[in-house]
């Protein structure tokens, strides 16, 4: 047991979560192509039917475990604080782990043992996450914890219910953290980039802006919930997709082509605006909501999620910030994965099935590039030897 608690892999939050999430994504995407397209499933493989399976579990297993990788390992950075590491780290694996167990088999568990094994993750994590920032009075990052018990008010809303209403808060959710964390890290990353390569770049604090953005989202949200084929639901998710696209006029976007791991971080934000613009058109009735929301999920989520995996499994291992052709690869591979699945069925509607099928297949190569090329990082030993 001893040696297990001291391997490499359990150093670091980041280190684990990214392996199971990313693994766990690609048996997903695997499995939803059989089920769409019309592969015989037992009747009593899901607890839920498999839609519902599909877009629970990746909202709360494959991006759930990315969210608890970046922001355990984050968090560590941001109050100076001893890592989650070891059997605390362990604990929590394990806990995701009986939450996808549960949601993927039949264990023919009585129903408030099934919703405690799925549902202890999230508190486990945001009390994980609590000490270091209470402790370091780190007050600005105290909205982490409040979105994640969000997080867990909607996850078992919908166990309980079985209403698709606390998915769409959920997903609206981790938008605002990619929001978030998007306004401080994307300008931050781009500056010091293109410092490294001697081009002249200032980051420019937007407070109001910030603000502005977590706020449209939360109306849009409320819109989403309340009135979702509305005028006013089209004006405020319109306004939303104003304000982010005006905050990345100091983002540098146009000097970051040249480098994969800066512009899949703006691939991922501008996302947010294309899911936001077709959101106000589903308010409008002029698309489908679920196309929108695919702009926000295998858009938005999926191409921020990958390139932060990406630049936190090398940066946080001591090696270059440097994308490999196969990471290139997988980043293109994500991006068509998203634009298939919004446009494909607008273009050729007749293929909606085949090309529904093909995004997740495209998701599933796009991920699994990834855990050839950076499992072993995550495994193993930092080049220099320290723990990460």
């Amino acid at each position: 047991m001893a040696r297990l608690l001291d391997h490499p892999v359990l150093a670091r939050g980041f280190r684990p979560f990214f392996i199971l999430g990313s693994a766990y994504s690609v048996l997903c995407m695997l499995q939803w192509v059989g089920v769409y397209s019309g592969f015989v499933i037992p009747q009593d493989f899901f607890f839920l039917d498999p839609v519902s399976w599909h877009a629970h579990e990746m909202i709360y297993g494959y991006t759930m475990a990315i969210v608890a990788g970046f922001l355990l390992t984050a968090v560590a950075n941001w109050t100076a604080g001893a890592p989650v590491r070891q059997y605390h780290l362990l604990g929590l694996c394990i806990l995701w782990v009986i939450g996808r167990i549960t949601l993927n088999f039949d264990l023919n568990l009585p129903f408030w043992a099934l919703v405690i094994t799925e549902g202890a993750f999230i508190p486990a994590l945001t009390a994980s996450l609590s000490v270091p920032l209470l402790r370091s009075w780190s007050k600005r990052n105290f909205i982490f914890l409040t979105l994640l018990s969000v997080l867990f008010v909607c996850d078992m809303w919908f166990m309980f219910t079985h209403d698709k209403s606390p998915l769409f808060i959920a997903i609206m959710v981790i938008v605002m953290m990619i929001s978030l964390i998007g306004g401080r890290i994307i300008p931050s990353f781009t500056v010091a980039a293109l410092h490294r390569k001697g081009i002249k770049a200032l980051q420019t604090p937007q407070a109001g802006m910030d603000i502005a953005a977590l706020a449209s989202l939360v109306l849009v949200t409320v819109c989403l919930v309340s009135l979702p084929e509305s005028g006013f639901m089209a004006f405020c998710a319109l306004a939303s997709a104003i304000v982010h696209l005006m905050r990345m006029r100091y983002y540098h976007t146009l000097k970051t082509f040249q480098d994969p791991m800066l512009w899949i971080l703006q691939a991922g934000y501008l996302w947010v605006v294309a899911g936001l613009l077709l959101l106000a058109l589903s308010g409008v009735a002029v698309l489908d909501l679920p196309t929108a929301i695919h702009a926000l999920t295998a858009g938005a989520i999926g191409t921020m999620t990958l390139g932060m995996m990406c630049r936190v499994s090398l940066g946080h291992t001591g090696r270059d910030l440097q994308a490999s052709r196969p990471t290139v690869v997988a980043f293109a591979l994500i991006i068509a994965s998203g634009l298939t699945r919004i446009i494909g069925p607008l273009i050729v509607p007749g293929l909606n099935v085949e090309l529904m099928a093909f995004s997740a297949i495209l998701w599933a190569f796009g991920f699994l590039i990834f855990i050839m090329v950076y499992a072993p990082v995550l495994w193993h030993l930092r080049p220099d030897g320290r723990t990460a």
